[in-house]
């Protein structure tokens, strides 16, 4: 199955969102370089390379441990959502703790 997840990509200096579609990749290809070549020929934008060094980890990953590519990203992306939920919700709590203390005052 596949799998969708959104990363900023450049487009000569300009940050945008992209969604992107990760499946298992064909032996010997990059799981984004379809995408990555679209993107860059009729966008002209780019896929940051740590994102495609981080892909190609995984793939090196799921082979060398015979685990599926497409459980193994669903499982890093789900943990990259979690730990950015916790960051979200302690800053939330910080800038709630503040109001607080301003409204103490």
């Amino acid at each position: 199955m596949v799998k969708k997840f959104t990363t900023n990509c450049d487009f000569g200096g300009q940050k945008a969102p992209i969604d992107l579609y990760v499946g298992n990749p064909a032996s010997g290809s990059h799981p984004l370089g379809f995408q990555s070549k679209w993107l860059a020929t009729s966008k002209s934008g780019t896929i940051p390379s740590e994102i495609m060094n981080s892909f190609s980890k995984l793939v090196e990953i799921s082979e060398k441990n015979r685990v599926p590519f497409e459980d193994l990203c669903e499982y890093v992306i789900a943990e990259l959502r979690s730990k950015n939920t916790v960051v979200e919700d302690a800053n939330k709590a910080t800038e709630l703790s503040k109001d607080s203390e301003k409204n103490d005052k």
